[in-house]
């Protein structure tokens, strides 16, 4: 089946997940949507973010998508088992994948959580982590100024590596702590300026490839893994401003991409 693999985030984190897809899965087409111009979802309400996830689930519907993947940590949390229990197509979240990565690296049960205000507050992770593992021991921590930094391109440099050292502070401070799970899809744009602060003792944990195995797996399931010889055309869609996500993007995969969009999403009726 050659229909598109659908993927959303709340900018451009979500690009470290399109491009972990297309490593494993070469053959498939990919249909991104970041929603830049609304960015970051993490202080949002719960409200908010239902009802800008649902306005990107039907932009991409209209592309008649056969999978989707929500990669935003925010929305995972708010929207994941609406989406599952409306949506007729296999949708998978980012929570679970690294919840599970998680707990194949540590050693020592002491895990970390970083994250948006909006995926903290929800406790999703710890909620995941604790559903497999009752006994292991979860630190969460919100880091609010990550984004809007990824979002402008502000990747590396001093300034940089003084806001996350700032900001994980509390964790740094946390004896046995030896796995630390990147909680959004923005921070592993950041990830060798956040190991740097938090030191060689501590894993870093992305979700993105435990979610594209996944999506592997559920796509030879249910049978509609592409298998022909059709070079794939990958569409990326933002709704802000392209500059700083085509950047972002040509620094993620390498190579220069011509593919992109800028687009206005529908108004989407709140489920």
């Amino acid at each position: 089946m050659n229909k598109a693999i659908g993927v959303i985030d709340s900018g451009v984190g979500g690009l470290t997940v399109a491009h972990e897809l297309m490593r494993q899965l070469p053959k498939e087409r990919l249909i991104y949507l970041g929603d830049t111009q609304r960015c970051p979802y993490g202080p949002r309400s719960k409200d908010e973010v239902k009802k800008f996830t649902w306005e990107m689930v039907e932009f991409l519907l209209e592309k008649d998508i056969k999978m989707l993947i929500v990669a935003c940590n925010t929305a995972t949390a708010f929207t994941l088992h609406e989406l599952k229990e409306h949506l007729s197509i296999p949708v998978i979240g980012v929570i679970k994948p690294g919840a599970r990565a998680a707990i194949n690296g540590t050693k020592s049960s002491h895990i970390g959580v970083i994250g948006t205000e909006g995926t903290i507050r929800s406790d999703a992770y710890a909620k995941a982590l604790k559903d497999i593992n009752a006994d292991l021991d979860v630190q969460s921590l919100a880091c609010p100024s990550f984004v809007p930094m990824v979002e402008q391109g502000r990747l590396s440099g001093e300034q940089t590596e003084e806001v996350v050292g700032d900001s994980l502070l509390p964790l740094k401070q946390k004896r046995n702590l030896d796995t630390l799970i990147l909680g959004c899809t923005h921070y592993p744009l950041i990830k060798d300026t956040i190991q740097l602060v938090m030191g060689d003792d501590v894993a870093i944990i992305s979700s993105s490839e435990e979610t594209a195995r996944e999506a592997s797996t559920i796509l030879e399931f249910h049978g509609i893994l592409y298998k022909g010889e059709e070079t794939p055309l990958h569409q990326f869609y933002s709704t802000g401003q392209l500059e700083v996500f085509a950047k972002i993007a040509e620094g993620i995969f390498k190579e220069f991409i011509n593919h992109f969009h800028s687009v206005t999403i529908e108004k989407a009726t709140l489920r």
